[in-house]
């Protein structure tokens, strides 16, 4: 599996790449800005990407969408609880001191259990509300990956106090969708490093 991590914009949001070395074919997950590092990347690692996934829709994660989708022609897909926080995206980054044009709109909605495959790579849908009402995590077929959005952190957990947020139901969340995944499964979250679920059960301090 092909797996790169370009971080981008004052929010050092993670942005992945996510693909197939053989057929070189490639998922983009949460491109939230600086469109031209992503596009470099994605250049330098010469893939051809075929879908771009947000794990949700707060303005630090859609920046790039309208670039990346320009450049690849890829479809868009998230929740569709997510689409009012998208369709306000560029209003909202004004309230955080972030120009950005507004994203297009989605492509395919993503639903619980749903599959996003490029060549023999497939990402399955858990859906991982808190953090936003339609957050999703997305977890490679052989279960040795999870990427988390901003559900699951190193020793934290996503925000609860943006429009749609909700502390109980995220760290249900987490509870019932994540951890019972198993403590060897690498997390690849939002912001910041990865770690794994065990390291998450044990010590992250809100668990």
């Amino acid at each position: 599996m092909l797996l790169s991590t370009v971080v981008v914009t004052e929010f050092m949001t993670n942005c992945f790449i996510v693909g197939d070395d053989v057929t070189n074919e490639a998922i983009v997950i949460d491109p939230g800005g600086e469109s031209e590092k992503i596009l470099q990347e994605i250049e330098k690692l010469g893939v051809k990407v075929v879908a771009i996934v947000n794990t949700h829709a707060h303005v630090d994660h859609v920046g790039a969408l309208g670039d990346i989708k320009k450049a690849s022609d890829a479809e868009i897909m998230l929740h569709n609880l997510e689409l009012p926080i998208l369709q306000t995206a560029s209003k909202m980054g004004r309230l955080f001191g972030v120009s950005i044009d507004q994203p297009p709109e989605p492509d395919r909605f993503l639903a619980d259990g749903d599959e996003i495959s490029c060549g023999s790579i497939t990402l399955t849908v858990i859906e991982t509300p808190g953090h936003s009402p339609g957050g999703i995590s997305l977890v490679t077929a052989d279960g040795r990956y999870c990427f988390a959005g901003d559900t699951l952190f190193a020793g934290s957990i996503g925000r609860t106090d943006l429009p749609g947020g909700d502390y109980h139901t995220l760290i249900q969340s987490i509870k019932t969708r994540l951890i019972v995944l198993g403590d060897d499964v690498k997390v690849l979250p939002g912001h910041g490093p990865a770690t794994t679920i065990g390291s998450e059960r044990r010590y992250n301090p809100f668990l």
